[in-house]
């Protein structure tokens, strides 16, 4: 395939046809990867037959698209509406993307299901481009799992940008389709012929679930909002609920899967509402999470707020009281609500007097042992001799050991949490406690989601160091030492100052002896555990320099 045959100015040279053609309303668009002859890069090159008139309201949008600058959105580097001639040299219509390597999402989604957290991650930066694209009223269009692309560097890209056509809600439609893909790793089937949208597969999580429901319906005020209420939403923190895996019979009606949920639900939570009375909790005995501002994705939100499921599950609530627990007539529940708004204050009292009682036993009768009379406190006895020899100084060349003041997890590509509150069990004394990552189901450079995470240790000042000892319990993760950065300081800042492969307890020792108060030890290979790729850190021991 020349320029020539395709209408192209002589600087763009076609290398491969890559995706199927895009039928529009005006004609035929078939994309190619090519080569920028001036700029000698890779770019993507679309190709609208016939130019012209017919390809204005496509270039027109693709104006609008160069004027973004997001990572989940492939750049417009040039277009043009051409004359309409294909045969003649810039004759046709032609847009040049930025051309984005790496795996498409059909390629990764068939080897199977994506893991939940890996999805949030990558439906959450997708969400978040094309919102910025609704921002400046543009809709992308043409989102699916052939032109969404998982970079290298862990951020994910849409090729093609902008489509034909498209609508806004269109776009969150297609995230939605997109976010039930990669959870189950099939394509939902299509419309039904009334023109209703097709029923959701069997998504476990069911936050996620309501929130694909959300995104692909066309009931009026009943789907999303926008394609930054999305983001926002995958990026909040897993709530308690999202613990609970009930799978979904296909021919179960809405009102019966939300019936068994909340029956679940009721379960874990007995204990709790055999002391307090009948309470809604949430999973595991957890109160529920507050709802979102603007897209409130409860399960009654999700599957129908019906009056009758709602009298079900408080009926099932007080049966289940009275079978486990013996009957409860109504005259003792208020019995026993009394008792407990009683005993609890009196018990409270109880512990106040007896630590009254013993703080002016205790300190109080010390203190009145020691005022000898005239207002003064006589000095303390002492049995050692006031010629006593000094204290031993420490043996000749021993130097004082190198101390962890703090830590904190440095994870500068990742919003997610990684284990954030084990951190200080690294540096507690304790080989038999650790942190560690989460477990990265695809490959050890952390699913391509990123290129690390680390830790950063506050030493409390500056300390010369030589070496620097880290234990694990996943021998061969690769780890660096990193020094010259601190609080808030991205990566780049921090020098490499000794690096190697972690097995068992390793020792990595720098080439001249380093004087810093921080210091980053920065994963940047996991190793193969049961269920994937993680690594962890049991303990960080400093060497001293000298």
């Amino acid at each position: 395939m020349t320029s020539t045959v395709t209408g192209l100015p002589d600087r763009y040279r076609p290398i491969d046809e890559v995706g199927p053609e895009e039928a529009t309303a005006t004609g035929v668009i078939r994309c190619w990867r090519a080569r920028d002859r001036v700029l000698n890069r890779d770019v993507a090159i679309r190709v609208h037959i016939p130019g012209g008139p017919a390809a204005r309201a496509w270039i027109g949008r693709a104006l609008t698209a160069g004027g973004l600058a997001t990572p989940a959105l492939a750049m417009v580097y040039d277009a043009a509406e051409g004359s309409g001639d294909a045969a003649a040299p810039g004759g046709a219509a032609y847009v040049v993307n930025e051309w984005i390597e790496g795996r498409t999402l059909a390629e990764r989604l068939a080897e199977g299901p994506i893991p939940e957290r890996e999805v949030r991650t990558v439906l959450r930066r997708l969400a978040e481009g094309v919102a910025e694209a609704h921002r400046v009223g543009l809709a992308v269009g043409g989102i699916g799992p052939d032109t969404v692309v998982l970079r290298p560097n862990g951020l994910v890209g849409l090729r093609a940008v902008p489509a034909a056509s498209g609508t806004m809600q269109g776009d969150i439609a297609a995230l939605g389709e997109l976010l039930e893909y990669c959870l189950t790793g099939r394509q939902s089937d299509a419309p039904a012929a009334d023109g209703r949208p097709p029923r959701p597969l069997l998504v476990a999580q069911p936050d996620l679930a309501a929130l694909v429901r959300r995104a692909r319906s066309t009931e009026p005020g009943a789907g999303l909002s926008s394609a930054a209420a999305m983001a926002a939403l995958l990026a909040a923190p897993p709530r308690p609920s999202q613990s609970m895996h009930l799978i979904r019979d296909p021919e179960e009606s809405d009102s019966g899967w939300l019936r068994r949920l909340r029956e679940r639900r009721e379960e874990d939570d007995v204990d709790d509402v055999d002391a307090g009375g009948p309470q809604r909790l949430g999973v595991g005995g957890l109160p529920p999470a507050p709802a979102y501002r603007d897209d409130d994705l409860r399960l009654d939100a999700a599957f129908g707020d019906e009056d009758e499921d709602d009298d079900a599950f408080d009926e099932a609530l007080d049966d289940r009281r009275d079978d486990g627990f013996g009957e409860t007539t109504d005259g003792e529940r208020p019995a026993r609500r009394r008792l407990v708004m009683i005993g609890l204050p009196l018990i409270a009292l109880v512990v106040v007097v007896l630590l009254a009682w013993w703080f002016g036993t205790n300190v109080l009768s010390v203190a009145d042992g020691t005022d000898d009379g005239s207002g003064t406190s006589a000095p303390p006895s002492s049995s050692v001799p006031q010629d006593s020899a000094p204290a031993e100084e420490p043996p000749t060349g021993e130097l004082p050991a190198a101390t962890i003041a703090s830590s904190t997890l440095f994870n500068p590509q990742d919003s997610d949490p990684e284990n954030d509150g084990d951190v200080p069990l690294t540096h507690d004394g304790d080989t038999g406690t650790a942190w560690s990552t989460v477990t990265y189901s695809s490959s050890p450079d952390f699913s391509g989601l990123k290129d690390g995470v680390g830790i950063v240790y506050d030493l409390g000042g500056d300390q010369a160091l030589a070496a620097v000892t880290i234990t694990t319990n996943t021998p061969g993760a690769s780890m660096e030492v990193r020094v010259g950065g601190g609080p808030g300081a991205d990566l780049a800042e921090w020098t490499v100052g000794a690096s190697g492969t972690v097995d068992g307890s390793t020792e990595l020792a720098f080439d001249e002896p380093v004087t810093t108060r921080y210091l980053l030890v920065w994963v940047t290979s996991l190793a193969e555990t049961e269920g994937g790729f993680s690594a962890d850190i049991a303990e960080v021991a400093l060497r001293p320099a000298g």
